[in-house]
């Protein structure tokens, strides 16, 4: 059966809108770990000293969604747009529920505080606009999202929340 161009044109449009209706920021895995949210504008004037800076204010929130089971996350990395990432380099177990603070700067690791620090000083999130991977030791994504200024923090906080 010969198909019209009028219809073949029709069916081109159709398809094209679908893709542009469907959310471009986030790719969604069946993981239960995921990014809750992300301070990439960390309160104040941005400063990448390690003694004085604020480089600590600035996290990235990753939470464990599953109702049942407990995740480690030993081997999981976090990464940015232009492959800045950190590794989680000791066993940091998330119960059912919970969740951890990626943070920047320097502090001690904490189960207690749901904390863990990058020991870098320097500031990975971008103040404009950046995309957040997290990614499974096995090299599989676990949960992309990708946020900006102007479109994603609506009340100017410098925090964006991608689940609740």
């Amino acid at each position: 059966m010969r198909k019209s161009p009028a219809i073949a044109v029709a069916g081109a449009v159709a398809a094209l809108a679908a893709l542009a209706a469907a959310p471009a920021q986030a790719t969604e895995y069946s993981s239960a770990l995921k990014i809750r949210g992300v301070q990439y504008d960390a309160p104040g004037r941005d400063s990448n000293s390690c003694s004085t800076g604020n480089t600590s204010q600035e996290y990235v929130t990753i939470k464990n969604y599953s109702s049942t089971g407990t995740v480690n996350l030993k081997g999981y990395v976090i990464k940015d747009a232009v492959g800045n990432r950190f590794v989680f380099p000791a066993n940091h177990y998330l119960q059912p529920g919970d969740y951890v603070r990626l943070r920047g700067g320097n502090g001690t690791d904490s189960d207690a505080n749901n904390v863990v620090y990058r020991h870098n000083c320097n500031f990975i999130w971008n103040n404009d606009r950046d995309t957040i991977r997290l990614i499974k030791p096995s090299g599989a994504g676990a949960d992309t999202h990708a946020y900006t200024k102007s479109g994603s923090d609506r009340d100017g906080n410098g925090y964006v929340t991608f689940h609740s």
